[in-house]
């Protein structure tokens, strides 16, 4: 595959992917699930050194969603054991590259070990500035979602918090995605067409991208065919296009 032209001056801010499909991919084969979730976890490596060579900034993968809890025991190991293989074995290059990991999800449900580790590391890279990679992991939009909405009720019950003090952006602060900006460019693999409980705020005017690419052979041109997909978009954020291009105009101090 060919890769696309890209703007680099037009880069999204932040990507989040739900990465579907590895175990399609492994059925189609004859093969068991888990061995196209290991493929799966290869591509993570692959697509998250693109997005740090192309320098977007913030990169949020939909690794383990609230629900898949439901999933099979022997699958539900097979991916935390995953997850705890991929800190281990990409710690390094992780440093190396100046990227700040970050958990978004309820932990609790997380084996032990695996938990552990995924907070050594966010503590260790907490410094690294050259990018963010967010791992939902045990998340769920509409849980993210009660659980800011308990705090809330429970600060306003301490008379903390008035209604007349509640905003938008109080919401925004509630949330685990607080100190990362919204998503601008959604991806989702696999073919099939929804948003599976991710991000469904913070995702409001985030611009929708669906491949049939099924995640283990998603690469870095099908990454970039997205972006260009998106690049050619018109974001109006409920404006009109008449508006946007005066905002334009006048941010780039070019109305004279």
């Amino acid at each position: 595959m060919a890769q696309f032209k890209i703007d680099r001056r037009a880069l999204p801010r932040h990507i989040g992917i739900i990465m579907d499909g590895n175990g399609r991919w492994a059925n189609q084969r004859g093969w068991e699930r888990t061995r196209g979730h290991k493929a799966g976890s290869h591509a993570v490596r692959k697509i998250v050194k693109a997005c740090r060579r192309l320098g977007i900034e913030v990169l949020t993968l939909y690794a383990f969603s609230a629900q898949n809890w439901g999933r099979p025991d022997f699958e539900v190991k097979a991916l935390m054991d995953l997850l705890a293989e991929f800190i281990a074995r990409e710690w390094e290059e992780i440093m190396e590259r100046g990227i700040r990991v970050v958990h978004l999800g309820e932990l609790r449900r997380v084996p032990s070990e695996v938990r552990k580790r995924l907070l050594a590391l966010e503590k260790a890279s907490r410094k690294n500035k050259d990018m963010t990679l967010a791992l939902a992991l045990s998340y769920g939009s509409r849980e993210e979602l009660l659980r800011a909405t308990r705090n809330l009720v429970r600060r306003a019950s301490q008379g903390k918090i008035e209604p007349k003090d509640l905003h938008l952006a109080t919401i925004d602060k509630a949330l685990y995605t607080s100190k990362l900006p919204d998503p601008d460019l959604i991806i989702r693999t696999g073919g099939e067409m929804r948003l599976s409980n991710f991000l469904l705020w913070q995702c409001a005017y985030a611009e929708l991208y669906f491949s049939k690419v099924l995640w283990p052979d998603f690469t870095a041109n099908h990454l970039e065919l997205a972006i260009a997909d998106y690049q050619h978009r018109k974001r109006r954020f409920g404006l009109t296009d008449e508006q946007v291009k005066n905002r334009i105009t006048s941010r780039d101090g070019s109305n004279g």
